[in-house]
């Protein structure tokens, strides 16, 4: 067994705060380096505040964790790009506990300089800080094109559909310039063709959300709420999140909140699928990756790093990061 030869198991993900007075390190965590306005980084905050400044993907890794722990033959330890358990403070902790070895699975399933690539430049950098005796790491490549990816978000989506519904997937929209060096748009759609014909749902489309950055650069089109303003019909729709796999709070914000306020002004009746989450499918088919071992790993060439534009200070658009 490929895993034999691992120490740990490491969950990567993207961190999110537990509680109001978190919000603004956490966000002032996620845009440094970048030229973003004071002013847009509190209105991002005021998402988080809906919800009591706490957002859900730090309870979905533990779920996930908890999920995995009975299939995999080894500890599981958990680090955050953004938030507390930091990324660096885990390996640390991994290194203190004679791991020599690990694989690394972040909670993204697409591959992207966002979603892949900089979580490889994340364990680097952590790994480089704690220095000699750190634990050498693999990560887990994406795993879009899993089995238990598509299973899990067909069963998601099917006790919601009807013959007369659109099918609607959505995943995180990215500047096109990124979109161009890196494969991650055309493996949303073809990920989102195989969940559409499990379901054998002919009418489908894809759409984004979440879009950041200046109005001036171009990121992936159309907008979710674009698309269900400009709709020929006033046919039903399920949206399904095909590009996140738990339900944080750009989900919650996005669709539950902003698109649902589109449908109503519409009249048009509205269902949202979960993410796949910790659909037993999905969580066997990562314990199987785990038990296989990491494939070859990407050459550094790939999904390289945005070049980030100045960030207008007044703008109209979304703000310049948006909330987990």
């Amino acid at each position: 067994m490929a895993s034999e030869k691992y120490d740990a198991l490491l969950v990567v993900s993207f961190g999110g705060p537990e509680k109001h007075d978190d919000v603004i390190p956490f966000l002032e965590n996620v845009l440094r380096g970048r030229n973003v306005p004071r002013e847009r980084m509190l209105e991002v905050a005021e998402h988080y505040y809906h919800f009591e400044g706490r957002s859900p993907i730090n309870d979905h890794a533990k779920e996930l964790i908890s999920a995995l722990e009975p299939l995999v033959p080894m500890p599981i330890y958990w680090g955050n790009r953004n938030w507390h358990p930091m990324l660096t403070d885990t390996v640390r902790k991994m290194k203190d506990d004679g791991v020599r070895r690990a694989l690394a699975l972040a909670t993204s399933a697409f591959g992207s300089y966002s979603s892949c690539r900089q979580y490889q430049d994340n364990l680097d950098g952590a790994v480089r800080a704690v220095g000699e005796g750190a634990p050498r790491i693999d990560k887990i490549q994406p795993f879009w094109d899993g089995p238990g990816f598509t299973a899990a978000m067909a069963d998601h989506i099917r006790p919601l559909l009807t013959p007369d519904a659109e099918l609607i997937f959505t995943a995180h929209s990215i500047p096109t310039s990124m979109a161009q060096t890196s494969p991650y748009e055309g493996q949303i759609r073809e990920a989102s063709a195989r969940v559409a014909a499990e379901l054998a749902h002919p009418r489908w489309t894809l759409v984004w959300q979440s879009r950041s950055g200046p109005p001036s650069q171009p990121w992936l089109e159309p907008d979710v709420v674009d698309y269900i303003r400009a709709r020929p019909d006033q046919s039903p729709i399920v949206i399904a999140p095909i590009g996140f796999l738990s339900d944080h709070v750009e989900v919650l914000w996005d669709l539950d909140h902003d698109a649902r306020e589109a449908c109503v002004a519409r009249g048009i009746s509205m269902k949202r699928a979960a993410a796949v989450g910790t659909n037993p499918k999905f969580v066997a088919m990562l314990a199987e990756l785990v038990r296989a071992g990491a494939p070859a790993a990407c050459p550094g060439t790939c999904c390289p790093a945005p070049v980030r534009p100045a960030m207008p200070q007044a703008s109209t658009s979304h703000p310049g990061s948006r909330p987990r």
